[in-house]
């Protein structure tokens, strides 16, 4: 029961966070909504939302800033990584699309196993070089459609979209130790709330224009149930690791990918070439693979 519990979370919270890909990809084409000011407003409710919930559920959510290598970790995990992955992420929607934007980041397991190949001064085994070629050749599918003459994206689209994994490998390694010693949601918490702020005083939001768009209630909700969705679909997924393995998350979360191409298709009419549906199928294929075979190892 608890397993089908696990099942239901991490499945349940792929698809919301896959639909939030889409969602901002309508809001930035359709609105005069920027890529620093959603992601301001969105990091930082997101924050306050989930510090309340810790909150009251009585756990102190001050403790942490009286340590001052837990405060200090916290801080660069917020701007570097909570921060990072979601900025790119949106810049890559922004500059290409949601789909595009969202397989990106499952390139983040080749920087982590190349990461620490080198740490650990070792060539990778032959599972994940074997891993890491074919989820490259899917990639590069989804990027030329399989011909060569042709580049589907942009190169700042591409350097986003590599930035997505980049950061995502940084978020998946940097707060181990952080989150071990304090609770996941307290951490996140923090963090999004950490990077919501320091986005929000790079770019001055309190001088921002857009503010205007919230006299337009349709994007008032949009912009909710983008901050709920996001909020629940990463409450979700932590909770899901308490009862499945490691390696079924990475599987059932391939949904996300699967969840914002349907919706993406389907709602906003973003076509895709033939081999480029082709390649998404070899990527996650290959991350799954990669998960797999790393168990058994």
């Amino acid at each position: 029961m608890k397993r089908l519990k696990g099942i239901i979370f991490i499945v349940s919270g792929a698809m919301l966070w896959g639909a939030t890909g889409p969602l901002m990809e309508w809001l930035l084409n359709h609105t005069p909504l920027t890529v620093s000011f959603m992601l301001t407003i969105r990091l930082f409710i997101a924050g306050l939302l989930l510090l309340t919930y810790v909150a009251l559920t009585k756990q102190p959510i001050f403790s942490i800033w009286k340590h001052t290598l837990w405060g200090r970790q916290l801080v660069i995990f917020g701007i570097v990584g909570m921060l990072g992955v979601q900025y790119s992420f949106v810049a890559a929607i922004h500059e290409s699309n949601a789909i595009f934007a969202t397989l990106l980041q499952f390139l983040a397991p080749i920087f982590i196993v190349l990461y620490i190949s080198l740490t650990m001064r070792k060539f990778p085994p032959r599972y994940q070089v074997i891993g890491i070629l074919g989820t490259l050749f899917g990639l590069f599918l989804l990027l030329t459609n399989a011909s060569i003459d042709s580049f589907l994206v942009s190169y700042k689209a591409l350097f986003w979209g590599i930035a997505v994994g980049l950061t995502f490998a940084f978020y998946t390694l940097y707060p181990a130790r952080l989150m071990k010693e304090w609770s996941v949601l307290l951490v996140v918490g923090w963090a999004m709330l950490i990077g919501g702020t320091a986005l929000g005083i790079i770019g001055r939001v309190w001088q921002s224009s857009e503010w205007l768009v919230f006299t337009d209630f349709r994007i008032v909700g949009l912009m909710l149930a983008l901050i709920v969705f996001g909020t629940l679909a990463f409450v979700l997924f932590l909770t899901s690791m308490k009862y499945i393995s490691a390696v079924e998350t990475s599987i059932l979360s391939s949904v996300e990918p699967l969840t914002a191409m349907l919706i993406s298709m389907l709602v906003f009419s973003t076509t895709l070439g033939g081999w480029q549906v082709v390649g998404i199928f070899v990527m996650l294929f290959c991350v799954t693979w990669l998960s797999i075979a790393g168990e058994k190892a």
